[in-house]
């Protein structure tokens, strides 16, 4: 298992956390993504043989968000 912080630009609110939280976990290989407002990151964990860093990326664009 892999696990890496990302930061996440553009959350205003708690339903933003959930909605990069919700598409987080969508992503086949995520095992666990705790999604921090006031960090404005993810602290993700996945199984680096089903997802890769990219597809982590592209969910959290693909919710409207910005990656970092």
């Amino acid at each position: 298992m892999e696990r890496i912080t990302l930061g996440v630009k553009g959350m205003t609110c708690n339903h933003c956390v959930m909605t990069v939280t919700n598409a987080l976990k969508e992503v086949d290989g995520v095992k666990a993504a705790n999604v921090s407002l006031e960090q404005e990151d993810a602290k993700i964990t996945f199984d680096e043989s089903k997802t890769n860093i990219d597809a982590i990326k592209k969910a959290v664009i693909d919710a409207g968000y910005q990656p970092e």
